[in-house]
Order: structure tokens, then C-alpha cells, then sequence
């Protein structure tokens, strides 16, 4: 891998971005490859996606929110119910609409993702110190919110999802 030349900062912290984002995600998959869950990637984004709504979303909500076609959501939906995750439940007002929502089952699963993502950044944030970790955390929350405000699928870090509550 070719470094950006020091006359191009942006390019050198873009590469640094990228760098940062792969070791990110290995840390993270090995911290969840330990626990054993037994999900994929998707399933976790789907059900850290579920937690944040305040009551069972259709799988076309679900599709929209996750930039996905509805049948991708169909398919995480059947592994994860197979495995009592999440549930289907008929929409009260509509019959015709099916809801998901989660189980204990996925809340337990969620807790330990969760667990599981915390280690990984203790592990990745270690070199720091608390005061450099609070100005990582400014500048992250900048750089999160951009100029139109929060976009991230996950909401902001520290607030539970709807499940946690």
C-alpha cells in the first residue's frame, strides 16, 4: 500500500481513515467471533436497527433504513427467527402487514454485541488518554454529523435503543 505524499494531507488522512476503518472492523469481528453468537454481520446491523425504533417497523421501514431491497430484509428476517432473534407479528391495524419485532432472545444477542463493540474500542483506544480520547470523541462527533446533522443508521453512541429501555 502506497502512503499519500506529505504534500497531499488529505489524502494521507483519508488513508489513515481507511487504515483506521479496517482495523476497526477486524478488531470488532474477532471481539464477536469470540462470543460466539452465531449471526452474521447484517443480522447485528439489522438488529442494532430494530432496537431503535420505539415499536415494530414493517419490513419495507426496515429496508428503507437499512438501504437494502425488501428482500434483503426478508432474508436476514428468516435467519434471525429461526434462531427466536426477532419475531413476526401481525400489524394491529392491518392484518395484511407483518411487523418485526424482538425477542428476549435478540435483546440478550443485542447486549452482547454491544459488549462486544465496547471491548473492541477499549482495545483499539488504549494507546490514548482521557483527555486525547475526549478530543477524539469532538472531533469524531464532527465528523459524524456533518454538515446536515446525524445520518448514522446507529444513532448517537451512549443513548440505548428502544430495546435497552
Amino acid at each position: 500500500m502506497t502512503a499519500a505524499p506529505a504534500s497531499d494531507p488529505d489524502g494521507l488522512l483519508a488513508e489513515q481513515l481507511l487504515r483506521l476503518t479496517r482495523r476497526v472492523h477486524r478488531i470488532q469481528k474477532r471481539h464477536l467471533e469470540r462470543r460466539e453468537l452465531g449471526i452474521t454481520p447484517a443480522q447485528s446491523r439489522l438488529l442494532r436497527t430494530l432496537a431503535h425504533y420505539s415499536s415494530p417497523p414493517r419490513m419495507a421501514d426496515l429496508a428503507e433504513r437499512l438501504e437494502v431491497v425488501p428482500r434483503a430484509v426478508t432474508t436476514l428476517v428468516d435467519g434471525l427467527e429461526t434462531h427466536g432473534k426477532v419475531r413476526r407479528v401481525p400489524d394491529p391495524a392491518n392484518r395484511r402487514v407483518i411487523r418485526i419485532e424482538l425477542t428476549d432472545a435478540g435483546r440478550e444477542t443485542l447486549r452482547e454485541l454491544r459488549a462486544a463493540r465496547r471491548a473492541a474500542a477499549a482495545e483499539i483506544l488504549a494507546p490514548l488518554g482521557e483527555r486525547e480520547r475526549e478530543q477524539l470523541g469532538q472531533l469524531l462527533d464532527t465528523l459524524v454529523d456533518g454538515p446536515t446533522g446525524p445520518p448514522c443508521e446507529d444513532g448517537p453512541i451512549g443513548q440505548p435503543g428502544a430495546a435497552e429501555r
